[in-house]
């Protein structure tokens, strides 16, 4: 499939990605419609001119209207929603996805779908602190990535499609990895970051610390704004990834522990030295 002036888009899932998604589709000039649990979200999406219309329930009429289905829903629902309502999808339907995990969910989505549509995993690596489709917003894309996650199943059709999704979304970078590759990279890029800024956090109590922190805090805190449900849900799905790279930060925190507490200035020097070179290369991008 070639992304079209006619192609239509429906995005299931109305929060602040799939929101972002739809009012950057909509202001390319494609027909975009939504499915989403909360009628305010559907009503706020239609006023803002996000989608040219959507529903809260779940039909064939509507749903097999659709050339391409962005599902914007946590993992395990994601998975249900497809089970149960696949037999809706128009024939030749591409189906996608922003889920923040792929092994667990890719293979067992295409294990279950219908021959005569596809199903192409995609996540872009682009958010906020903030949630709900009232704070959607596309420039979240303008320098952000975007992974596609295709396997043997897939057709170099579908997969283009899917890195033209994003690049229609405006995402500075499209690379391809793997449903493995990916939770490998998403386990250290994402999720570890999580779990350091959850567990700054959990150290001291912050109210006061507010009036004495500097930049460095609020920069590396950042993210520990989180959603509870949707990224527990996440850590859990990719267990053994995470705890390996958990394990592998721990390693290198105890190694520059011990350096200062042995005064071993030579070491600590020579870490620094490395994590100022590796830094390096994010400035360039």
């Amino acid at each position: 499939m070639k992304i079209i002036n006619d192609v239509k888009f429906l995005i299931v899932g109305l929060g602040l990605i799939g929101g972002s998604y739809a009012q950057a589709l909509t202001d390319l000039g494609y027909e975009v419609g939504a499915i989403t649990r909360s009628q305010s979200s559907i009503d706020y999406a239609k006023e803002n001119g996000l989608i040219a219309h959507g529903s809260t329930e779940i039909s064939g009429d509507y749903v097999g209207k659709f050339d391409v289905i962005i599902f914007a829903l946590y993992p395990k629902v994601l998975v249900e929603w497809i089970e149960e309502n696949q037999s809706l999808f128009k024939s030749g339907a591409l189906i996608t996805d922003v889920t923040g995990v792929k092994g667990p969910i890719v293979y067992k989505i295409q294990d279950m779908l219908r021959d005569d549509v596809e199903f192409v995993g995609a996540h872009p690596m682009a958010g906020k602190e903030v949630y709900g489709v009232q704070n959607a917003d596309k420039s979240i894309f303008k320098n952000a990535n975007y992974i596609v996650t295709p396997t043997a199943k897939n057709t170099e059709k579908a997969i283009e499609a899917t890195k033209q999704i994003g690049r229609l979304l405006g995402f500075k970078t499209v690379s391809e990895l793997s449903p493995e590759e990916h939770d490998e990279m998403i386990g250290f890029l994402s999720q570890l970051t999580h779990c350091i800024a959850v567990s700054l956090m959990d150290c001291k109590e912050s109210e006061k610390l507010v009036d004495y922190t500097g930049d460095s805090f609020r920069d590396l805190t950042r993210i520990a704004k989180i959603n509870d449900s949707m990224w527990s849900e996440l850590f859990l799905l990719n267990k053994k990834e995470l705890l390996s790279q958990m394990d592998l930060f721990m390693s290198k925190f105890t190694e520059l522990r011990n350096a200062l507490e042995a005064e071993d200035t030579d070491k600590m020097r020579e870490m620094m030295r490395i994590s100022t070179e590796r830094r390096r290369h994010f400035d360039k991008k």
